[in-house]
């Protein structure tokens, strides 16, 4: 494993009102689901699964996830 730790950013995709996670650090990561609650367990459960598939091979016992979350919003000016 290249990393001691996956970093999976997730989007919102306004269109189809779902969360998006995806990540450089493990092959075949494509996750998607309605609430960030929702979509960390299927990040999660995506990961051990990839991690088997794909012959990962680390020495830590546990390895850490970080799940990066960005959604874009906008707020009205009152100045204008």
């Amino acid at each position: 494993m290249k990393h001691s730790s996956i970093v999976v950013r997730a989007q919102w995709d306004s269109e189809a009102k779902v969360w998006v996670a995806s990540s450089t650090d493990i092959d075949g990561l494509s996750v998607e689901a309605d609430t960030i609650e929702a979509l960390n367990a299927k990040v999660l459960g995506a990961i051990s699964d990839l991690i088997e598939l794909n012959g990962i091979d680390s020495e830590l016992a546990e390895i850490p996830v970080h799940l990066l979350a960005e959604q874009f919003s906008r707020v009205h000016n009152p100045s204008h």
